[in-house]
């Protein structure tokens, strides 16, 4: 007999969230008719796609480009100084090795992260290195009219909110960031600020996902003003539990924003939604059909390109 049947790991919606805009709920704004607005671009990394990502060149690519937005992601160098940098090893990206935190910021400025940076069939960056930058460097060169969302990779959250609110009260720079992270040790780290605009926990967007999803209802949806963020397309894996073991099933390309959960995260006003990985003009489209306030495009290039086609007029199905 069946006991229960939980979500877990990275993904949280099944087939059913794929199926529910078919079955006669609520259509999409704009649907049937030309839709107006269109989502903000959001340059994920600095546009890892289009210059090495997270480094000043990716930032001046983005913003030669139109991007609405700057996402970076943000680590504590071995000096406490907030830098760029994602991957858990230098050895992923660059020319040096070992973690963001065996070095100081001033070693990190001398590191190539280019070097691993492909366009072409060739490595440009690699006779033209592009170090490291630190937080405070990458807020100087963007407007101050241009929103900044702060990835925060590190752990313990306590030392880098700390560091990262001295470079923003420095800078006065908190009116324009945002701040996110997958763990939610980063929404209690940064209370003490209370200029800090965090998104809400990645936790609470996932299982609110998978309510809608799975048990098409909509349980508590985020407070007025709440940024929220999750993946446009997602890998779901689906744990079912019953007295003898367990059975897993998986949908490789799950459709996580329709336009019930929309409905259901926009239950208050001023709720901020952003759909992550948005990397072709139908997943743009789609997104704008489904009513996303922002997507996350590793390429700035293109997708501001698609945003500008769209901003003429288009018809949602």
């Amino acid at each position: 007999m069946i006991q229960a049947m939980t979500v877990r790991a990275l993904a949280v919606v099944s087939t059913a969230l794929l199926l529910g805009a078919c079955a006669g709920g609520p259509t999409s704004p704009g649907a049937a008719q030309m839709a107006q607005n269109v989502p903000l671009v959001i340059a994920h990394r600095g546009g890892t796609a289009d210059a090495p990502e997270n480094t000043l060149a990716a930032i001046r690519t983005a913003l030669a480009n139109h991007a609405d937005a700057i996402w970076l992601t943000v680590q504590l160098s071995r000096d406490g100084v907030p830098v760029l940098y994602r991957p858990a090893d230098l050895a992923a990206l660059t020319d040096a090795h070992g973690p963001i935190a065996s070095k100081t910021a001033a070693e990190l400025a001398q590191v190539n992260a280019g070097w691993q940076f492909k366009a072409q069939d060739a490595w440009p960056y690699r006779r033209s290195p592009v170090g490291i930058p630190t937080l405070a460097q990458a807020l100087s060169v963007i407007p101050a009219d241009t929103l900044v969302v702060l990835d925060m990779k590190a752990l313990p959250a306590a030392p880098q909110a700390a560091a990262v609110a001295q470079v923003l009260d420095e800078a006065d720079a908190w009116h324009r960031v945002l701040l996110y992270s997958t763990e939610a040790a980063y929404q209690q780290a940064f209370a003490a600020w209370p200029r800090a605009r965090v998104f809400e926990s990645r936790d609470a967007t996932r299982g609110r996902l998978a309510t809608v999803a799975l048990a098409h209802a909509c349980e508590a949806p985020p407070a007025a003003g709440a940024w929220t963020a999750f993946e446009w397309r997602r890998k779901v894996d689906l744990t079912e539990r019953f007295t003898l073991g367990e059975a897993h099933s998986t949908v490789n390309d799950a459709q996580l924003w329709t336009p019930q959960a929309v409905q259901c995260f926009r239950t208050h006003p001023r709720v901020h939604i952003v759909a992550i990985a948005v990397n072709s003009a139908a997943d743009y489209k789609a997104a704008a059909c489904a009513g996303v306030d922002a997507v996350l495009a590793d390429s700035p290039r293109e997708m501001t390109a698609v945003r500008d086609a769209l901003k003429k007029g288009y018809r949602c199905p």
